[in-house]
């Protein structure tokens, strides 16, 4: 994209301007240091953000409240990464909007200028439905790195017809994955149809998968449509599609190579019509290397795999997983985890994952007489764990001033928190005043979303 006389004396252009306009979504053109240049009304909507003459704001400002670039906060930044590659670049990310924190898929494609020199950077953003900040909304909850990034993956493949391998320790959720890239899928409209392969056994694969003719076998009273014919339209999810025995593979097979099947007893052959989905714990590649697994079919269905981080890789998602479970089980009940507890279960390996979380919330609602939920609550072994026990101190190792130790954990603090300075102020136990007092010292200046110069 070549842009010639971009920016005269009194700023962009109406051209460059009016190319904003065009984007439904909320986009803005971006410097290569991150300064937020102009951006079009939805941009203006979305995120309060103002451009003023004489004052600028960075885009880390605007969206994440940072006063640092995303990639110096822990997070992978798109922008840095086009500018490091020349190529457009494309990361989900969590952005604060007017609805409140909301994931939102950023997409940065560099603009040349008359040479072929990068020159800015347009930012286009739409935020994504598929997951939610609200422990109400459900059912994909989660604000982790970890967590963000299987949702970014799910954005891409979603509106595509590839074949999906959901990889991941049982209990990590993968039939809520798999629901979710159908309803994002151009195929929503059709049905999602789920089948556990652990449970069909050699002689009910084909009868189940494929359905069967009247009289095809004893106990055959009817036509019966099989599952394959059922998600016709739609999605298949294959659950466990590593319990699938050997010498049944190769049937799956033939259905995916050829798109066509037969009923049991019947001749004529059917159309297959269903968008390909499938989960398993297993290593289906050392499974390959033992020859229990077909290596044509782990191929064929291995196109786009996903793997899902087990509950012990995203301890940020925990409170908000905790808090729907509470809401879910207990409806209208004022009831919250007290500190103890929360740390019992940030310190819990959790090898059963949601589904064991799912069972110790509900648990420790029948324990609890009153509205907080304490250690005792909670199953001895969550709060006897080696990762409770030998959890490391919060402290530096060496001695240090009080003055040292709360300028670190300010910066800390501001670069991690994602709410607002008054929320961040109570949570310290001091005034809002006061910390944009120790903010001023320490010269990191509170994340504004325009309206003065930036540093």
């Amino acid at each position: 994209m070549t842009q010639k006389a971009m920016v005269n004396e009194q700023g962009i252009n109406a051209e460059l301007q009016g190319m904003l306009e065009v984007f439904a979504d909320p986009a803005a053109l971006l410097s290569p240091g991150y300064k937020v240049l102009a951006g079009n009304s939805r941009y203006h909507s979305e995120f309060g953000y103002v451009l003023k003459p004489g004052k600028s704001a960075y885009c880390y400002e605007v969206s994440h409240h940072y006063t640092v670039p995303c990639d110096q906060a822990g997070e992978d930044c798109p922008l840095r990464l086009a500018r490091d590659t020349g190529q457009p670049a494309r990361m989900l990310h969590l952005h604060h909007t007017s609805r409140g924190e909301e994931h939102v898929d950023v997409e940065i494609y560099p603009i040349l200028d008359e040479e072929g020199a990068i020159h800015y950077y347009l930012e286009v953003m739409r935020s994504t439905r598929l997951a939610s900040q609200d422990p109400t909304a459900g059912p994909l909850l989660g604000r982790s790195a970890a967590f963000n990034k299987v949702l970014g993956l799910v954005e891409r493949v979603a509106p595509s017809e590839a074949t999906v391998l959901l990889l991941g320790e049982s209990g990590t959720g993968k039939e809520l994955i798999a629901s979710a890239i159908h309803e994002a899928s151009l195929r929503a409209g059709g049905p999602f149809v789920p089948v556990e392969c652990s449970g069909l056994t050699e002689t009910l694969f084909e009868s189940e998968l494929f359905g069967h003719e009247k009289g095809a076998f004893t106990g055959a009273v009817s036509r019966k449509i099989g599952l394959v014919e059922a998600a016709r339209g739609g999605t298949l999810f294959l659950d466990e599609i590593g319990d699938v025995p050997l010498s049944l593979q190769v049937k799956l097979l033939r259905l995916l190579e050829t798109g066509t099947y037969r009923r049991v007893g019947g001749i004529e052959p059917q159309k297959a019509d269903f968008r390909l989905v499938c989960a398993t714990h297993r290593d289906l590649k050392r499974m390959v290397d033992e020859g229990s697994f077909r290596q044509d079919l782990f191929y064929r269905l291995n196109t786009f795999p996903i793997q899902l981080p087990p509950l012990h890789k995203r301890l940020d998602d925990l409170p908000l997983l905790v808090e729907s479970l509470l809401h879910r089980f207990a409806p209208g009940r004022e009831i919250k985890v007290s500190r103890e507890a929360m740390n019992c279960l940030k310190g819990y390996s959790f090898p059963g994952n949601i589904r064991e979380l799912r069972n110790m919330i509900e648990r420790a609602l029948l324990l609890a007489d009153g509205n907080l939920i304490l250690p005792e609550h909670l199953p001895p072994e969550c709060c006897e764990s080696p990762a409770v026990r030998d959890a490391p101190t919060p402290y530096p190792e060496e001695l240090v001033t009080l003055e040292q130790a709360e300028a670190r954990y300010l910066r800390w603090a501001v670069a991690r928190y994602h709410g607002e300075k008054k929320l961040l102020a109570g949570m310290l136990g001091v005034s809002e005043r006061t910390l944009y007092r120790k903010l001023s010292e320490l010269e990191l200046t509170a994340p504004r979303t325009g309206g003065s110069d930036a540093h």
